[in-house]
């Protein structure tokens, strides 16, 4: 399988991940992810989820790409290392106010379930022998 075919499958499933944590938060488990911004209250639902996690797949695969390019021989531990700050930093919101234990809790599963597919999926080298990827 092309690198490009692989990349683009572990992108597909970055955006699933989240959108099946939003599954069994909201409507299974009937918690309402919200977030208040000031007087308005923002519900997140499934399509902003999927949204922001195909935004960060993208961007992710598009850094993983430049350095490919000019840092070859280090890209993939140079994305590594960018990728695992980015998943730190997207946790800095959650330390303020607006949201309660609930909402902090399925959004951290949300942004650990993208990472979890992401990082090792785009990290992967390519198999020499035609068989399956590994990291």
């Amino acid at each position: 399988m092309s690198t490009g075919r692989r990349r683009l499958g572990v992108t597909a499933l970055a955006v699933l991940a989240p959108v099946l944590v939003w599954l069994v938060a909201d409507p299974l488990l009937g918690h309402r992810s919200r977030i208040a911004d000031g007087g308005e209250t923002l519900d997140i639902g499934a399509v902003p989820v999927a949204a922001v996690a195909l935004l960060a797949s993208l961007a992710g695969w598009g850094l993983l790409a430049t350095l490919e390019r000019f840092a070859p021989h280090r890209a993939r531990a140079l994305w590594t290392g960018a990728a695992c700050a980015g998943l730190a930093v997207s946790f800095l919101p959650f330390i303020g106010d607006g949201m309660d234990g609930g909402t902090r809790t399925t959004l951290a599963l949300m942004h650990l379930a993208v990472a979890a597919v992401l990082i090792p999926g785009l990290a992967a080298r390519p198999s020499r022998s035609g068989g399956p990827d590994v990291a």
